[in-house]
């Protein structure tokens, strides 16, 4: 296990690989096309990294910062995986320190000692995209309570000089203040600790962008077709020299030729080493962890929630993020794939888990979820466990005969120290010089000039509106500027530049031009990776899809055929892999109200009569024309495409009009709560109550009467 560096020290660091450390490209990263240039051109890298996750983005920027001529591919988008999907999390690992108490396990113990102060780097690297967050430990049960605070009180003593903040105790009372939706019932007090918190895919880019700064040739959408081989004239044994690739974009193969290739490929690990050597077993054990968003309403803004014992033995997380809730995860075996799907079973599991920690007033509903997400942990195999969660989150090195060096399972915490490792290993198997590592403190990407006021002067110096301002910074740092640079102008007294791709996000058009420079390929990079407007509500980033699409296809001209294919394979990402389908299953689900027969009766009839309302000519469906109509017989102006958007929502078989059978089936689900602020439902039950305020026109007003 390496040693560990304090906080001085880390800083001190930093200073010294400032001055060391040359950026060839601190003014303008080259762009897609010159970094596959560049892999192309150069004769032979010292490092090729395969794989743009985490732990390879880190093994980039460890090599390039010791001087080593460093490659990175990545056959998907950088962060594409199980980077992009994960609690958002940065921590050592409470329950991994109680199963080190509890087993006496020294190597668990130390995991977290490790992760502690990889934690402490972490959130110093990156302040723009990390922050200190307390969670709530709440406890019903009164021997808990010293039973808890000692575990907790042993985590801040392990975490030493680097703890955030120290633990404390709060009565029942106090922690209801803090968190009013708890539930009462039987509380007898909790504990909060501190954790880190950030966005983990802009974390993941802003790695691989740091490591490109200081010269890492870097391209996404490049996959390892084979490896290359070449026979060692002292041992006359093969070993590995390089990779062929191919850009998936174009279809166009090239050689990269290296001395070291390094498979961070997480849990993809297995079908590198297979390509190296087709005997190999596998080492890693995949497992999916399903995550859910929920409205930030479920949450305090700055208090997060732990469930450390749920009915099956998982731990369940429910925080505040980017201003929704997300909660999470659940730990099952699965099937490795390039695109997971949640399991409904998954996400009733959870909103069945956040229903046992919070009041009774509070309604949780299906309908709720926003979006839903699974990522696929690439565990380190322990033949002697029978399920994955005794699974111990560490990795290993391994260097095979032919000089392939992997980096397997680990967590995200630690992806600094297992790059450091794995370069320690790599440089030691192939003699590649270059010293030791220099990562320890040195700042990511908008890092630099960030600071916590940096927002107002985004504000004042562009005319951007607060929220846009405020996440601009909490996103890009102190590239934000560059992002304003790019934004439009309004035409309004206020905003007076930036126009929202939604209007209750903060991400702005400019946010997607800039993308384009940060190596988005594809409108998915976009609304998952570069924005997290898909993680966040899958219906918000299908209505900004056409506007995403629009402005990519006039920066990379694309053809129509393009940028229709475009907009179908991001529909198709949000429908499966974002829970899109499982929302819309809502309405499918079930056609009948679970309420007794008379009731369903007058239901039916209301809905019905509502529907009718609408569709005058007894057509028996309803069109963007019925709404229109509707509308402004009550004074009430929407922008057609608008409505075609709200009416999608609810037209099942996409046939332009919303029949009466759909219609019903949209309001059976709402009334059980398996869809939630559905804007068809609220806008004709509006319509509907203003039409009858209004009642008929009397005689007199008609102008008529004799």
């Amino acid at each position: 296990m390496l040693s560990l560096i304090s906080e001085p020290r880390a800083r001190l660091a930093y200073v010294a690989a400032e001055g060391e450390l040359k950026q060839p490209f601190k003014d303008e990263l080259p762009t897609r096309q010159a970094q596959l240039s560049t892999l192309q051109d150069t004769e032979e890298f010292d490092v090729l990294v395969v794989g743009g996750g985490a732990t390879g983005s880190g093994c980039a920027l460890d090599a390039v910062t010791r001087n080593l001529k460093t490659a990175l591919v990545e056959r998907n988008d950088f962060s594409s995986g199980t980077s992009s999907r994960s609690t958002k999390l940065i921590h050592g690992g409470v329950r991994y320190l109680q199963k080190a108490i509890m087993k006496l396990d020294y190597e668990q113990y130390m995991m977290v000692k490790e992760a502690l102060h990889e934690r402490s780097n972490l959130l110093d690297i990156a302040p723009h995209l990390s922050a200190p967050l307390p969670i709530m430990l709440p406890v019903y049960k009164w021997w808990q309570l010293p039973y808890y605070w000692a575990g907790i009180k042993m985590y801040d003593l392990v975490a030493g000089g680097q703890c955030l903040k120290s633990s404390y105790v709060l009565s029942k009372n106090k922690a209801l203040e803090l968190f009013p939706m708890l539930k009462k019932d039987k509380l007898v007090g909790a504990i909060v600790y501190y954790d880190g918190q950030h966005n983990d895919a802009r974390m993941n880019l802003a790695i691989a962008l740091t490591a490109a700064r200081h010269g890492a040739a870097i391209a996404n959408y490049t996959e390892v077709v084979h490896l290359l081989k070449k026979t060692d004239a002292g041992t006359g044994k093969e070993k590995v020299c390089g990779a062929r690739c191919r850009d998936v974009i174009t279809g166009n193969e090239f050689d990269v030729r290296a001395k070291c290739v390094i498979n961070a490929t997480g849990p993809f690990t297995d079908s590198l080493r297979k390509m190296d050597d087709g005997k190999n077993t596998n080492i890693c054990q995949p497992s999916a962890g399903v995550h859910i968003v929920i409205p930030g309403y479920y949450s305090p803004d700055n208090m997060g929630l732990l469930d450390p014992a749920t009915s099956d033995g998982r731990v369940i997380f429910f925080l505040p993020w980017e201003k929704m809730t997300i909660a999470g995860t659940t730990d099952t075996p699965t099937d490795i794939t390039a695109h997971p799907i949640p399991r409904e079973e998954d996400i009733n599991f959870i909103l069945n888990e956040v229903r046992n920690y919070l009041s009774p007033d509070v309604e949780v509903r299906r309908g709720d979820v926003l979006a839903a997400w699974s990522g696929i942990r690439p565990l380190v195999t322990d033949p002697n466990s029978k399920d994955t969660q005794s699974i111990c989150r560490n990795h290993i090195v391994n260097v095979s005969d032919s000089g392939l060096v992997t980096i397997a399972g680990g967590k995200w915490t630690t992806y600094r120290s297992m790059a450091e490792e794995t370069l320690d290993a790599a440089v030691a198997a192939h003699r590649l010089g270059g010293g030791p590592s220099k990562t320890v403190g040195l700042v990511l990407e908008g890092g630099q000039d960030w600071s916590p006021t940096l927002y107002i002067r985004l504000v004042q110096d562009y005319g951007l509106e607060n929220e846009v301002a405020q996440h601009l910074a909490a996103t890009y740092g102190g590239k934000a500027f560059d992002v304003a640079k790019m934004a439009r102008v309004t035409g309004k007294r206020w905003p007076i530049v930036g126009n929202r791709l939604v209007s209750e996000f903060p991400y702005i058009e400019s946010e997607v031009r800039y993308a384009v420079k940060e190596y988005a390929c594809t409108a998915i990079d976009v609304i998952a990776r570069r924005t997290r407007l898909g993680f966040l509500n899958v219906q918000a980033a299908d209505e900004a899809l056409p506007r995403i699409v629009d402005i990519m296809g006039k920066m990379l001209d694309w053809s129509d055929k393009k940028r229709t294919e475009e907009l179908e394979a991001a529909k198709k990402f949000l429908y499966l892999e974002m829970g899109y389908r499982s929302r819309s299953e809502q309405l499918t689900g079930t056609t009948e109200i679970t309420l007794d027969t008379q009731e369903v009766l007058c239901l039916i009839d209301r809905y019905t009569n509502r529907f009718h309302k609408f569709d005058k000519d007894s057509k028996g469906f309803i069109t963007t024309v019925d709404v229109q109509r509707v509308l402004q017989n009550i004074s009430v102006q929407i922008d057609e495409n608008a409505l075609h958007e709200i009416l999608n929502e609810v037209d099942l078989n996409k046939n332009g009009q919303v029949e009466l059978n759909e219609f019903l089936q949209l309001m059976s689900a709402v009334k059980k709560g398996q869809v939630s602020d559905s804007r068809l439902a609220i806008l004709m039950k509006t319509a509907e109550e203003s039409l009858d305020l209004r009642g008929p026109v009397t005689v007199d007003r008609s102008g008529g009467g004799v």
